[in-house]
Protein backbone atom coordinates (compact mmCIF):
# COMPACT_ATOMS: atom_id res chain seq x y z
CA UNK A 1 0.00 0.00 0.00
CA UNK A 2 1.63 3.24 -0.95
CA UNK A 3 1.05 5.86 1.44
CA UNK A 4 -1.27 8.92 1.23
CA UNK A 5 1.30 11.55 1.41
CA UNK A 6 3.28 9.90 -2.06
CA UNK A 7 2.07 11.07 -5.43
CA UNK A 8 3.60 9.27 -8.39
CA UNK A 9 3.68 11.19 -11.47
CA UNK A 10 5.72 7.78 -13.00
CA UNK A 11 3.30 4.73 -11.94
CA UNK A 12 6.29 2.51 -13.31
CA UNK A 13 7.48 3.37 -9.99
CA UNK A 14 4.69 1.26 -7.82
CA UNK A 15 6.14 -1.97 -7.36
CA UNK A 16 9.60 -0.12 -6.11
CA UNK A 17 7.71 2.13 -3.71
CA UNK A 18 5.85 -0.33 -2.00
CA UNK A 19 8.90 -2.26 -1.47
CA UNK A 20 10.51 0.74 -0.13
CA UNK A 21 7.96 1.11 2.26
CA UNK A 22 7.64 -2.40 3.59
CA UNK A 23 11.34 -2.06 4.19
CA UNK A 24 11.94 -4.89 1.15
CA UNK A 25 15.31 -4.95 -0.56
CA UNK A 26 15.54 -3.47 -3.82
CA UNK A 27 16.91 -5.69 -6.89
CA UNK A 28 18.92 -4.76 -9.78
CA UNK A 29 15.83 -4.37 -11.89
CA UNK A 30 14.30 -1.90 -9.25
CA UNK A 31 17.86 -0.33 -9.30
CA UNK A 32 17.50 0.53 -12.98
CA UNK A 33 14.26 1.62 -13.02
CA UNK A 34 14.84 4.16 -10.36
CA UNK A 35 17.77 5.71 -12.56
CA UNK A 36 15.47 5.81 -16.00
CA UNK A 37 12.81 7.72 -13.87
CA UNK A 38 12.28 11.30 -13.83
CA UNK A 39 9.78 11.53 -11.11
CA UNK A 40 12.25 13.15 -9.09
CA UNK A 41 10.10 14.29 -6.15
CA UNK A 42 8.61 10.62 -5.94
CA UNK A 43 12.61 9.84 -5.75
CA UNK A 44 13.27 11.99 -2.89
CA UNK A 45 10.18 11.16 -0.68
CA UNK A 46 10.97 7.67 -0.77
CA UNK A 47 14.84 8.39 0.40
CA UNK A 48 13.68 10.95 2.96
CA UNK A 49 11.26 8.30 4.17
CA UNK A 50 14.22 5.55 4.23
CA UNK A 51 16.77 8.36 5.70
CA UNK A 52 14.37 9.24 8.60
CA UNK A 53 13.50 5.77 9.98
CA UNK A 54 17.24 5.47 10.15
CA UNK A 55 18.60 9.30 11.39
CA UNK A 56 15.10 10.66 12.10
CA UNK A 57 15.86 14.95 11.60
CA UNK A 58 19.42 14.43 12.45
CA UNK A 59 21.96 16.06 10.09
CA UNK A 60 25.91 15.54 10.87
CA UNK A 61 28.60 17.36 10.24
CA UNK A 62 32.72 17.35 11.50
CA UNK A 63 35.47 19.54 12.00
CA UNK A 64 38.14 17.79 9.90
CA UNK A 65 41.02 19.44 7.39
CA UNK A 66 42.59 17.94 4.32
CA UNK A 67 45.50 17.50 3.81
CA UNK A 68 46.97 15.55 -0.15
CA UNK A 69 51.35 15.29 0.70
CA UNK A 70 51.90 15.08 -2.68
CA UNK A 71 49.98 15.15 -6.49
CA UNK A 72 52.50 13.33 -8.48
CA UNK A 73 51.14 10.20 -9.52
CA UNK A 74 52.03 7.70 -12.32
CA UNK A 75 48.65 6.70 -13.09
CA UNK A 76 47.22 9.51 -15.43
CA UNK A 77 43.61 8.54 -15.38
CA UNK A 78 41.99 10.38 -17.57
CA UNK A 79 39.05 11.89 -14.75
CA UNK A 80 42.04 13.41 -12.83
CA UNK A 81 43.26 17.36 -12.73
CA UNK A 82 44.99 16.95 -9.60
CA UNK A 83 48.03 14.42 -10.44
CA UNK A 84 51.07 15.73 -12.14
CA UNK A 85 54.12 13.71 -13.59
CA UNK A 86 56.85 14.52 -10.97
CA UNK A 87 58.59 16.91 -13.27
CA UNK A 88 55.52 18.82 -15.02
CA UNK A 89 54.58 22.45 -13.69
CA UNK A 90 53.13 22.47 -10.76
CA UNK A 91 53.72 18.81 -9.35
CA UNK A 92 54.61 18.84 -5.94
CA UNK A 93 55.66 16.94 -2.95
CA UNK A 94 55.29 17.49 0.39
CA UNK A 95 58.40 16.94 3.25
CA UNK A 96 57.38 14.91 6.65
CA UNK A 97 57.34 18.43 8.43
CA UNK A 98 55.81 20.32 5.67
CA UNK A 99 52.87 18.26 6.07
CA UNK A 100 53.09 18.68 10.25
CA UNK A 101 53.37 22.25 9.69
CA UNK A 102 49.83 21.82 7.29
CA UNK A 103 48.28 19.77 9.54
CA UNK A 104 48.99 22.93 12.08
CA UNK A 105 47.02 25.48 10.18
CA UNK A 106 44.64 27.05 8.40
CA UNK A 107 41.77 26.58 11.26
CA UNK A 108 39.85 28.08 14.20
CA UNK A 109 38.82 24.99 15.95
CA UNK A 110 40.59 21.67 16.96
CA UNK A 111 39.70 19.51 14.60
CA UNK A 112 38.97 15.79 15.05
CA UNK A 113 40.13 14.26 11.83
CA UNK A 114 42.73 14.39 9.01
CA UNK A 115 41.40 13.42 5.65
CA UNK A 116 44.61 12.02 3.65
CA UNK A 117 45.17 11.55 0.16
CA UNK A 118 47.45 11.85 -2.36
CA UNK A 119 48.93 10.75 -5.70
CA UNK A 120 50.97 7.57 -6.49
CA UNK A 121 54.14 8.72 -5.80
CA UNK A 122 56.73 6.97 -8.74
CA UNK A 123 59.56 7.29 -5.68
CA UNK A 124 58.31 8.18 -2.35
CA UNK A 125 59.25 4.42 0.05
CA UNK A 126 56.69 2.63 2.16
CA UNK A 127 58.20 4.34 5.31
CA UNK A 128 57.42 8.27 4.05
CA UNK A 129 53.79 7.32 4.82
CA UNK A 130 54.40 5.42 7.78
CA UNK A 131 56.23 8.44 9.40
CA UNK A 132 54.03 10.85 7.96
CA UNK A 133 50.89 8.67 10.10
CA UNK A 134 53.46 8.28 13.35
CA UNK A 135 54.52 11.99 13.02
CA UNK A 136 51.12 13.19 12.66
CA UNK A 137 49.56 10.82 15.21
CA UNK A 138 52.85 11.69 18.03
CA UNK A 139 52.14 15.92 17.20
CA UNK A 140 48.06 15.44 17.24
CA UNK A 141 47.26 11.98 19.46
CA UNK A 142 43.87 12.87 20.06
CA UNK A 143 43.07 13.49 16.13
CA UNK A 144 41.95 10.48 13.95
CA UNK A 145 43.54 9.46 10.94
CA UNK A 146 41.44 8.80 7.95
CA UNK A 147 43.99 8.38 5.51
CA UNK A 148 45.09 6.71 2.03
CA UNK A 149 42.23 5.19 -0.50
CA UNK A 150 41.96 2.06 -1.58
CA UNK A 151 44.01 2.70 -4.36
CA UNK A 152 46.55 3.82 -2.76
CA UNK A 153 46.66 1.01 -0.47
CA UNK A 154 47.18 -1.27 -3.32
CA UNK A 155 49.78 0.95 -4.82
CA UNK A 156 51.62 0.76 -1.37
CA UNK A 157 51.82 -3.04 -1.42
CA UNK A 158 53.26 -2.77 -5.23
CA UNK A 159 56.07 -0.84 -4.51
CA UNK A 160 57.05 -2.13 -0.62
CA UNK A 161 56.57 -5.64 -1.78
CA UNK A 162 54.52 -6.54 1.05
CA UNK A 163 50.99 -8.31 0.78
CA UNK A 164 47.92 -5.52 1.38
CA UNK A 165 46.78 -7.19 4.27
CA UNK A 166 50.42 -6.37 6.23
CA UNK A 167 50.61 -3.14 4.42
CA UNK A 168 47.43 -2.49 6.42
CA UNK A 169 48.51 -3.65 9.55
CA UNK A 170 52.12 -1.58 9.07
CA UNK A 171 49.86 1.89 8.57
CA UNK A 172 47.51 1.13 11.55
CA UNK A 173 50.28 0.32 14.03
CA UNK A 174 51.78 3.87 12.66
CA UNK A 175 48.32 5.35 13.37
CA UNK A 176 45.58 5.00 10.51
CA UNK A 177 42.35 4.73 12.18
CA UNK A 178 40.10 4.20 9.10
CA UNK A 179 40.49 4.94 5.27
CA UNK A 180 38.20 7.44 2.79
CA UNK A 181 36.43 5.59 -0.06
CA UNK A 182 38.26 7.49 -3.24
CA UNK A 183 39.25 5.46 -6.02
CA UNK A 184 36.25 3.75 -6.33
CA UNK A 185 35.10 5.08 -9.48
CA UNK A 186 32.71 3.24 -11.28
CA UNK A 187 33.52 -0.62 -11.08
CA UNK A 188 32.78 -1.91 -14.34
CA UNK A 189 36.02 -2.50 -16.74
CA UNK A 190 34.12 -1.73 -19.32
CA UNK A 191 34.78 2.27 -17.85
CA UNK A 192 37.45 1.91 -15.85
CA UNK A 193 39.72 1.30 -19.54
CA UNK A 194 38.10 4.78 -20.34
CA UNK A 195 38.40 6.68 -17.54
CA UNK A 196 41.20 5.25 -15.56
CA UNK A 197 43.23 2.40 -17.07
CA UNK A 198 45.77 2.06 -15.29
CA UNK A 199 44.33 2.81 -11.75
CA UNK A 200 43.20 -0.54 -9.70
CA UNK A 201 40.50 -2.46 -10.91
CA UNK A 202 37.27 -2.28 -9.38
CA UNK A 203 37.64 -5.70 -7.53
CA UNK A 204 41.14 -5.37 -6.10
CA UNK A 205 39.54 -1.67 -4.75
CA UNK A 206 36.87 -4.05 -3.28
CA UNK A 207 39.11 -6.41 -2.02
CA UNK A 208 41.37 -4.20 -0.30
CA UNK A 209 38.35 -2.98 1.45
CA UNK A 210 37.55 -6.16 2.48
CA UNK A 211 41.33 -7.00 4.07
CA UNK A 212 40.65 -3.69 5.80
CA UNK A 213 37.39 -4.25 7.12
CA UNK A 214 38.83 -7.75 8.60
CA UNK A 215 41.51 -6.23 10.39
CA UNK A 216 38.96 -4.07 12.20
CA UNK A 217 39.15 -0.40 10.18
CA UNK A 218 35.75 0.76 8.89
CA UNK A 219 36.17 2.74 5.96
CA UNK A 220 33.70 5.11 3.57
CA UNK A 221 32.87 4.23 -0.20
CA UNK A 222 32.12 6.62 -3.01
CA UNK A 223 30.84 6.07 -6.82
CA UNK A 224 32.16 9.12 -9.34
CA UNK A 225 29.20 9.18 -12.17
CA UNK A 226 28.23 11.92 -14.72
CA UNK A 227 30.90 10.57 -17.19
CA UNK A 228 30.16 7.56 -19.39
CA UNK A 229 28.55 5.28 -17.01
CA UNK A 230 25.21 3.89 -17.85
CA UNK A 231 22.23 3.31 -15.52
CA UNK A 232 22.93 -0.42 -15.13
CA UNK A 233 26.59 0.12 -14.34
CA UNK A 234 25.30 2.63 -11.73
CA UNK A 235 23.60 -0.17 -10.47
CA UNK A 236 25.90 -2.65 -10.79
CA UNK A 237 28.21 -0.64 -8.46
CA UNK A 238 26.07 0.38 -5.85
CA UNK A 239 25.03 -3.70 -5.36
CA UNK A 240 28.79 -4.69 -5.36
CA UNK A 241 29.24 -2.41 -2.85
CA UNK A 242 26.22 -3.59 -0.78
CA UNK A 243 26.91 -7.53 -0.87
CA UNK A 244 30.64 -6.16 0.35
CA UNK A 245 28.74 -4.48 3.11
CA UNK A 246 26.95 -7.61 3.79
CA UNK A 247 29.70 -9.91 4.45
CA UNK A 248 31.91 -6.86 6.67
CA UNK A 249 29.75 -4.25 7.86
CA UNK A 250 32.85 -2.06 7.67
CA UNK A 251 31.22 0.70 5.91
CA UNK A 252 30.16 3.51 7.36
CA UNK A 253 29.28 6.11 4.95
CA UNK A 254 28.65 6.14 1.19
CA UNK A 255 29.67 9.49 -1.01
CA UNK A 256 28.16 10.05 -4.42
CA UNK A 257 30.64 12.00 -6.19
CA UNK A 258 29.92 14.21 -9.05
CA UNK A 259 32.66 14.24 -11.59
CA UNK A 260 33.99 17.47 -12.89
CA UNK A 261 35.79 17.61 -16.14
CA UNK A 262 37.44 20.68 -15.95
CA UNK A 263 41.19 20.54 -16.93
CA UNK A 264 40.84 16.67 -17.24
CA UNK A 265 41.32 14.77 -20.36
CA UNK A 266 36.84 14.02 -20.55
CA UNK A 267 36.41 18.30 -20.79
CA UNK A 268 34.54 18.18 -23.59
CA UNK A 269 31.86 15.80 -20.93
CA UNK A 270 28.67 18.42 -19.46
CA UNK A 271 29.27 18.77 -16.03
CA UNK A 272 26.52 16.46 -13.67
CA UNK A 273 23.16 18.44 -12.88
CA UNK A 274 21.32 19.15 -9.59
CA UNK A 275 18.76 17.14 -11.12
CA UNK A 276 21.54 14.44 -11.54
CA UNK A 277 23.07 15.17 -8.29
CA UNK A 278 19.59 14.63 -6.32
CA UNK A 279 18.88 11.50 -8.14
CA UNK A 280 21.97 9.51 -7.24
CA UNK A 281 21.66 11.20 -3.41
CA UNK A 282 18.17 9.45 -3.16
CA UNK A 283 19.11 6.50 -5.12
CA UNK A 284 21.79 5.71 -3.71
CA UNK A 285 20.24 5.87 -0.06
CA UNK A 286 17.24 3.45 -1.49
CA UNK A 287 19.73 0.55 -2.65
CA UNK A 288 22.62 0.96 0.08
CA UNK A 289 20.14 -0.37 2.58
CA UNK A 290 22.85 -1.75 4.93
CA UNK A 291 25.13 1.50 4.85
CA UNK A 292 24.41 3.75 8.29
CA UNK A 293 25.53 6.96 6.46
CA UNK A 294 25.63 8.83 2.78
CA UNK A 295 26.90 11.86 2.37
CA UNK A 296 25.44 14.92 0.35
CA UNK A 297 29.40 16.52 0.11
CA UNK A 298 29.05 19.65 -0.22
CA UNK A 299 32.64 20.56 -1.92
CA UNK A 300 31.08 18.97 -5.36
CA UNK A 301 27.65 19.55 -4.80
CA UNK A 302 27.54 23.06 -3.57
CA UNK A 303 26.21 24.39 -0.80
CA UNK A 304 22.44 25.07 -2.23
CA UNK A 305 22.59 21.80 -3.46
CA UNK A 306 23.67 19.78 -0.79
CA UNK A 307 21.02 21.09 1.73
CA UNK A 308 18.49 19.92 -0.74
CA UNK A 309 20.40 16.61 -0.45
CA UNK A 310 19.47 16.83 3.10
CA UNK A 311 15.41 15.94 2.14
CA UNK A 312 16.49 13.44 -0.45
CA UNK A 313 17.98 10.68 1.35
CA UNK A 314 21.49 12.48 2.62
CA UNK A 315 21.99 12.40 6.83
CA UNK A 316 25.76 13.95 6.81
CA UNK A 317 27.11 16.75 5.06
CA UNK A 318 30.48 16.65 5.37
CA UNK A 319 32.56 19.01 7.37
CA UNK A 320 35.27 22.14 7.55
CA UNK A 321 37.39 20.41 4.83
CA UNK A 322 39.65 23.69 5.49
CA UNK A 323 41.68 23.11 2.04
CA UNK A 324 40.68 21.29 -0.86
CA UNK A 325 42.39 20.20 -3.74
CA UNK A 326 41.61 17.79 -5.69
CA UNK A 327 38.35 18.65 -7.26
CA UNK A 328 38.83 22.43 -7.20
CA UNK A 329 41.91 21.22 -9.66
CA UNK A 330 39.26 20.01 -11.94
CA UNK A 331 36.99 23.40 -11.86
CA UNK A 332 35.34 23.31 -8.57
CA UNK A 333 33.59 26.56 -8.02
CA UNK A 334 32.88 26.35 -4.41
CA UNK A 335 34.77 27.72 -1.29
CA UNK A 336 37.92 25.31 -0.56
CA UNK A 337 36.44 25.53 3.70
CA UNK A 338 33.65 26.40 5.33
CA UNK A 339 33.51 27.05 8.96
CA UNK A 340 31.50 25.36 11.89
CA UNK A 341 29.10 28.34 11.76
CA UNK A 342 28.14 27.91 8.20
CA UNK A 343 27.76 24.28 8.23
CA UNK A 344 25.07 24.89 10.92
CA UNK A 345 23.41 27.60 8.95
CA UNK A 346 23.06 25.06 6.46
CA UNK A 347 21.75 22.39 7.92
CA UNK A 348 19.59 24.69 10.23
CA UNK A 349 18.22 26.27 6.98
CA UNK A 350 17.46 22.88 5.45
CA UNK A 351 14.93 22.09 8.62
CA UNK A 352 17.29 19.80 10.12
CA UNK A 353 19.11 19.20 13.66
CA UNK A 354 23.00 18.81 13.51
CA UNK A 355 25.15 16.83 15.20
CA UNK A 356 28.79 17.31 15.25
CA UNK A 357 30.61 13.64 15.10
CA UNK A 358 34.00 12.31 14.94
CA UNK A 359 34.76 10.08 11.91
CA UNK A 360 33.35 6.65 13.38
CA UNK A 361 30.08 8.51 13.69
CA UNK A 362 30.29 9.11 17.53
CA UNK A 363 28.67 11.91 18.91
CA UNK A 364 31.42 14.84 19.89
CA UNK A 365 31.03 17.37 22.72
CA UNK A 366 32.96 20.68 22.81
CA UNK A 367 34.77 22.04 26.55
CA UNK A 368 34.40 25.21 27.40
CA UNK A 369 37.70 26.12 25.64
CA UNK A 370 36.22 24.33 22.03
CA UNK A 371 38.48 21.08 22.61
CA UNK A 372 36.40 18.05 21.46
CA UNK A 373 35.02 15.22 23.41
CA UNK A 374 34.60 11.84 22.32
CA UNK A 375 33.17 8.81 24.28
CA UNK A 376 35.27 6.04 22.41
CA UNK A 377 33.42 4.11 24.31
CA UNK A 378 30.47 4.19 22.28
CA UNK A 379 30.01 1.72 19.41
CA UNK A 380 30.56 2.74 15.72
CA UNK A 381 27.53 4.45 14.59
CA UNK A 382 27.24 1.64 11.99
Amino acid sequence: MISRQLTLEDKRLEPVAEKVQAGERLSFEDGVALYHSNDLLALGWLANHVREQKHGNLCYYNINRHINPTNTCVAHCRLCAFGRDANAPGAYTMALEEVLRTAATGYDEAVTEFHIVGGLHPDLPFEYYLDLLRGLKERFPHVHLKAFTMVEIHYLSRISKLPVRDVLLKLKEAGLGSLPGGGAEIFHPRVRKVICDHKTSGQMWLQVARNAHELGLHSNATMLYGHIETAEERVDHLLQLRALQDETRGFVCFIPLAFHPDNTALSHLPKTTGFLDLKNIAISRLLLDNFPHIKAYWIMLTPPIAQVGLRFGADDIDGTVIEEKIYHDAGAKTAQALRRSELLRLIHEAGRDPVERDTLYRPVTRTADGQPRVDTTLAVNV
